[in-house]
């Protein structure tokens, strides 16, 4: 108990309060993460920017960009990408060593150091090495910050609790628009100012961060990994409560904690990235199958068409007819939206589920994305054959396509791809396996960010229908292989897990079958005591004689009880 400071929030703040004061450091990174992608966008088309500094295309009058070297224009943006996948491996790897608070400190620093560098860039080799540094930032924070929100919420509240800081990250998108609109005005759209301080911007909150995240309490989850047990039970006791009704919870929670870290410190040395990857030595835990879960959400996420929408949109709005001032008016809207659509998933997620809000966001989304595609090749056409009324017609019919994508996108897809790799994974590797999430959505956002203009270039309007074929392949990849999370504890996760075979309804089935076995598993929470192993299955009390459940390790044997 020494080692929590007498100033830190724990103290003074208990259950919903301290929860609720937890996801506001929460989403004050993922505020950061949001405005970090938005910036980029008006920083492309800074005059400045494009022509002096990095000398990779010229602007007109009008504002319109040509650009003449789309290879290093692309490249600055996806090295970021390139950052955020080591970022994450490192911030993954930290985290399980030397807890959650200390590894979101360091990669404040670390992004203000990129931001800085950003700042000051005089030129393109510069640019590149400072979007490098802020992406392994930006990774090292994504990689951690989910996993300390998740150990620290209750399961019945997790997904509230997540959608609520992406909102924040919506929120910072739009910031980074606006911010970035307005300066567009000063000085003709001229000044180095334009896109400098919009770069210099986001070291605001990163310093914050950086100091507020010393006042808040370590995840308790952590601590009892690591054997700081009389601080996790305290810390747990003022997140659950201990009085009245909630008396005992936080002690059933706790020693349910301490029973699968103590399982699972057996394979501590099958714990690199190589093993996880691969499910070497992992048993029952099937780490490798989770790997490749995350993996692929995180991918798909960008695939199912928000990175393309983003680019495109743009075009779509011009096609309806609206000038080059409305069309920035129009994209800045349709991220207020964006970021209100949030607040959908806020109320739905932890009553629907996980897979429900997936579902329905790809049969929308893919919806909208056919229905944008055709509206866009009507509208192309109509104003080849010199038909405006039409063509116009068309292109608001596909501007408003565009506009109900992105709120579905917001209400579904954006949240469960991030909230599931921090729900999924064994204590002894929790942060690695989100690590392994951000990694996938670093392939995601890379490759699209190189191939997307090349696909439009290619293909045109055409490309929104990969789109809309990828929001249809998730429907039977997300009913085949990813079994349902919500209202499930992090510690039930293994048994969720422990099926040899990769499909929901096995998974489902197994997990069943295991707490039929040991009925007093659901109850051990209002007990006030942890009555099964819930890595095994296998009864604690009693002094009966039980063959367990196959083992997590793989092995199966008798077991004394």
């Amino acid at each position: 108990m020494d080692r929590i400071s007498t100033w830190n929030v724990v103290h003074r703040f208990e259950k919903r309060g301290l929860l609720i004061a937890i996801n506001c450091v929460a989403g004050l990174s993922i505020f950061f993460f949001g405005y970090d992608q938005g910036m980029m966008g008006g920083v492309n088309v800074a005059r400045d920017y494009v022509e002096n500094t990095m000398k990779f295309g010229t602007v007109d009058a009008e504002g319109v960009v040509t650009i003449t070297n789309s290879t290093l224009q692309g490249g600055i943006v996806a090295v970021y990408y390139l950052g955020t996948l080591l970022g994450c491996l490192f911030g993954g790897w930290t985290g399980d060593k030397v807890g959650r608070i200390k590894t979101i400190a360091l990669g404040s620093v670390w992004a203000v150091l990129g931001a800085c560098l950003q700042t000051a860039a005089m030129n393109k080799e510069w640019m590149i090495v400072a979007r490098l540094v802020n992406g392994i930032g930006t990774g090292i924070l994504n990689a951690i910050v989910p996993v300390w929100a998740t150990e620290t919420a209750e399961h019945t509240s997790r997904g509230q609790f997540i959608a609520i800081e992406f909102t924040l990250n919506i929120f910072g998108v739009v910031v980074a628009y606006w911010l970035e609109y307005g300066l567009s005005n000063i000085d003709g759209g001229a000044s180095p100012f334009r896109w400098r301080f919009p770069i210099a911007f986001q070291i605001i909150p990163l310093l914050f961060l950086f100091i507020i995240v010393w006042f808040f309490p370590e995840s308790p989850r952590w601590l009892t990994k690591v054997g700081r047990e009389e601080e996790a039970r305290y810390i747990l006791g003022r997140l659950r409560g201990e009085t009245g009704e909630d008396h005992g919870k936080a002690e059933a929670e706790f020693q349910d904690i301490r029973n699968v870290a103590a399982l699972e410190k057996k394979t501590a040395n099958r714990n690199s990235y190589f093993s996880m990857l691969f499910g070497l030595g992992s048993g029952k835990l099937h780490t490798g199958r989770r790997v490749q879960l995350v993996i692929w959400l995180q991918i798909m996420q960008e695939w199912i068409g928000i990175a393309g929408v983003t680019i495109y949109a743009p075009t779509i709005f011009a096609q309806a007819g609206f000038g080059p001032h409305k069309t920035g008016w129009l994209s800045g809207l349709n991220n207020i939206f964006y970021m209100l659509s949030t607040l959908v998933c806020v109320f739905t997620l932890d009553r629907i589920g996980r897979r429900w809000t997936l579902w329905w966001g790809s049969v929308a989304q893919g919806v909208f994305m056919f229905l944008a595609g055709g509206l866009s090749k009507i509208a192309k056409d109509a104003r080849a054959a010199g038909d405006m009324t039409k063509a116009e017609q068309a292109g608001a019919g596909s501007a408003a396509m565009i506009f109900l994508f992105t709120a579905t996108f917001g209400a579904t897809w954006l949240t469960v791809p991030w909230l599931y790799p921090a729900e999924i994974f064994p204590l002894d590797v929790r942060a690695k396996g989100n690590a392994w999430g951000v990694v996938g959505w670093s392939i995601g956002n890379g490759w699209l960010t190189l191939l997307c203009p090349v696909m439009f270039a290619a293909i045109g309007e055409n490309t929104l229908y990969i789109f809309g074929a990828c929001n249809a392949l998730t429907i039977p990849m997300v009913w085949a292989f990813y079994p349902e999370s919500n209202q499930r504890t992090l510690e039930e996760m293994n048994l969720l897990f422990a099926s040899d075979s990769p499909f929901t309804w096995d998974a489902e089935r197994n997990f069943a079958r295991l707490k039929a076995e040991n009925p007093d598993l659901v109850q051990a929470a209002t007990r006030g005591a942890s009555v099964v192993d819930p890595e095994t299955g296998a009864l604690k009390t009693g002094g009966l004689r039980q063959r367990s459940t196959e083992s997590v390790y793989g092995n199966e044997k008798e077991v004394k009880i």
